[in-house]
């Protein structure tokens, strides 16, 4: 069966209201839409638990292609089908590829703003929101390299033109959720903004997924990285 809870693999449920919730792996006690079926919940902070291994695998990557950088690191063990680790993926496989495609950042110092960051987007942030947070880590992204802050002019610009643009490509998909998905949606919008706002060119290549049996929501061809979709256009 697909991957729901990480508990007991039931599916989820999202409530119409916040309600109180105790953490099945730490039992911190907070306010939540989101359980499944059995009863489980687990906080943002123990679904990403691991997450920090992403930074070594950032500062060994050589590769220039954020969708190669973004697979090693969903590959990564604490990384789920869905969850909210991918709001910080996006970002730290961004950032990776354009400093080792030519583009002046101090790489340690980025990837651990970017975790601080991401991890600030809870789960359910596409739906409840109506910001994917895939796509906010790529505004993210651009943010820290521009040094963007509320002061800025240009870099707060780019900031938030970058997130419109993913999160467009992520809207016009649709739903229900895939964070695989909209990861690479987001990878690609940001590939080509940065090409086209600082000459940086990063690699990217054809993407075809192989993770939709683990996702029972699976959109099928309506996806553009769907198996057979692409085998048969």
């Amino acid at each position: 069966m697909a991957e729901e809870c990480v508990v007991c693999k039931a599916p989820l449920i999202y409530l119409e209201k916040d309600e109180p919730m105790e953490c099945a792996v730490c039992h911190k006690r907070e306010m939540s839409k989101t359980r499944c079926v059995n009863g489980h919940y687990v906080c943002n902070d123990c679904h990403m638990k691991g997450l920090d291994a992403v930074i070594a695998l950032c500062l060994d990557e050589k590769s220039k292609n954020p969708v190669e950088i973004l697979e090693k690191c969903m590959n990564l063990p604490f990384c789920h089908m869905h969850g909210p680790e991918h709001h910080v993926l996006v970002g730290v496989s961004l950032l990776t590829a354009y400093k080792n495609a030519g583009g002046k950042i101090d790489l340690p110092s980025a990837l651990s703003e970017m975790v601080n960051r991401g991890k600030q987007i809870p789960g359910g942030a596409c739906g409840f929101w109506g910001a994917c947070g895939a796509g906010i880590s790529t505004g993210m992204f651009i943010s820290v390299i521009s040094q963007s802050t509320p002061f800025t002019n240009l870099p707060l610009s780019l900031s938030n033109l970058m997130t419109s643009e993913a999160l467009k490509s992520i809207g016009t998909v649709g739903g229900p959720r895939c964070c695989k998905r909209n990861s690479y949606l987001a990878i690609i919008a940001a590939t080509r903004f940065v090409k086209e706002h600082t000459g940086i060119e990063t690699e990217l290549p054809e993407i075809v997924c192989t993770r939709s049996a683990k996702n029972n929501r699976c959109i099928g061809n309506r996806c553009p990285f769907f198996k057979s979709r692409l085998n048969n256009p």
